[in-house]
């Protein structure tokens, strides 16, 4: 099953989804399809969708119980949860690197949700915007000021637009992939190649709609085209320090590509990385690993630089932020383990 956009259509009070069935579908309920491919989509929301006519098979309305069949196209308008519109402003401390009248750079800390959404109505960083910033430009998806987003678990670097002329250039570079972004990351095992790139489409996980996953072969379009390169910056026996620059922005990118060629980012639990995939399994290895874990509890990646072209004066600006301070510690104590074992 394929995942079209999530959407670009969006209005005041619904989110916009739109799908297509695999070849090989079986007759399955539109209601359970929905649910393996739209996360925290609830009986109930997709039950009231249908009972709206919002959902579309084919561009007709279906009701819960129609039968998905090979090819078919699926969309549906699920509500916004009433919190999701109801953004509301909250004094939480920012870490602004740079401001002018256009844009806001802001350091992004570990654990931080970028936007509210299911789970999360409060304490992100759109409502730490809202309460220290006037001024922020609209766009499609109501999020003040959002032009790109990075994981709730990984720290770093967002280019947020003041004005809606920043908006347009800035979102118009993502798009046209002319920015710039490069992470640090640290993953599992030897990254044999001191440079590289990867190249694979990635779309929902059937397995786990919490995750993506590459697509190849006569499979490659049920994903979008993403490529990731990368370069060794040092190796720690079991571990590999790497930067990685997004020539693609799609969701969880840099953790889904190294997991593909089996280096699955240092503790990321959503791709298997909070266990000990590299190394021996004795007693006191186990321990120091377990250790790095809670010296780093969330997955090694870092949005360590930014660049792009200023929406109004056209030069190309550029930002860095070192390694977060977990990161830096987990580091020198897998340095230390493999100075060690040398």
């Amino acid at each position: 099953m394929q995942d079209i956009d999530p959407s670009d259509q969006i209005d005041e009070l619904h989110q916009h989804y739109k799908f297509i069935a695999d070849q090989g579908q079986e007759p399955l309920r539109v209601d359970k399809f929905i649910m393996n491919f739209v996360e925290n989509a609830t009986r109930n929301k997709i039950q009231k969708a249908a009972k709206n006519g919002n959902i579309f098979v084919n561009e007709i309305a279906v009701k819960p119980n129609h039968k998905v069949k090979p090819r078919d196209v699926v969309k549906v308008m699920l509500e916004h949860p009433p919190h999701e519109n109801l953004l509301t402003p909250e004094n939480i401390s920012l870490d602004i690197v740079y401001e002018d009248d256009q844009l806001i750079i802001v350091n992004k800390p570990a654990g931080m949700v970028v936007h509210p959404g299911h789970g999360n109505y409060s304490g992100t960083l759109i409502n730490a915007l809202l309460y220290h910033f006037d001024q922020l430009a609209e766009n499609n998806d109501h999020r003040p000021g959002l032009v790109h987003r990075i994981d709730k678990d990984t720290s770093g670097l967002l280019v947020i637009a003041k004005t809606d002329q920043a908006m347009a250039k800035l979102s118009d570079q993502f798009k046209n992939k002319t920015s710039h972004r490069e992470y640090t990351a640290l993953v599992w095992g030897n990254v044999e190649a001191d440079q590289g790139e990867i190249e694979g489409n990635i779309g929902r996980d059937p397995k786990n709609r919490l995750r993506n996953k590459v697509y190849e072969g006569d499979l490659a379009e049920n994903g979008k085209p993403a490529k990731t390169y990368y370069e060794v910056v040092e190796r720690l026996g079991y571990v590999t320090l790497i930067k990685c620059r997004l020539a693609t922005g799609r969701t969880h990118q840099i953790r889904v590509h190294m997991k593909h060629i089996g280096h699955t980012l240092f503790n990321d639990e959503r791709y298997g990385g909070d266990q000990i995939l590299k190394g021996t399994h004795f007693t006191k290895y186990k321990q120091f690993v377990n250790n790095c874990f809670k010296v780093l509890p969330r997955q090694a990646l870092h949005a360590g630089i930014l660049g792009f072209e200023h929406p109004t004066s056209g030069k190309y600006i550029s930002f860095e932020q070192e390694l977060p301070h977990d990161i830096k510690n987990c580091i020198i104590k897998w340095r230390d383990y493999a100075h060690y074992k040398l």
